[in-house]
């Protein structure tokens, strides 16, 4: 994922894809420019994790692709 400047008024979050469809157990990201944040959606207010861009990109590619396959997501 590329990370693109934010506006002066302050990181936009989003909700990542990987959080799946539960709406209890999603994680926010947000990109600074050189960073990446990362948070709880449901403690907005906590502190968020920020990483290096650079290390976040690693980490997102080597995350497992989706699955729709039924008997891929039974093992």
């Amino acid at each position: 994922m590329p990370v693109s400047p934010q506006p002066a008024s302050g990181p936009v979050w989003f909700k990542s894809s990987y959080s799946g469809g539960n709406a209890t157990e999603c994680v926010e990201c947000a990109y600074t420019g050189h960073s990446a944040l990362i948070r709880d959606s449901k403690h907005e207010r906590s502190p968020a994790v920020e990483v290096r861009a650079e290390t976040w990109q690693m980490f997102v590619r080597a995350l497992p692709q989706p699955t729709t396959r039924q008997d891929d997501l039974t093992r």
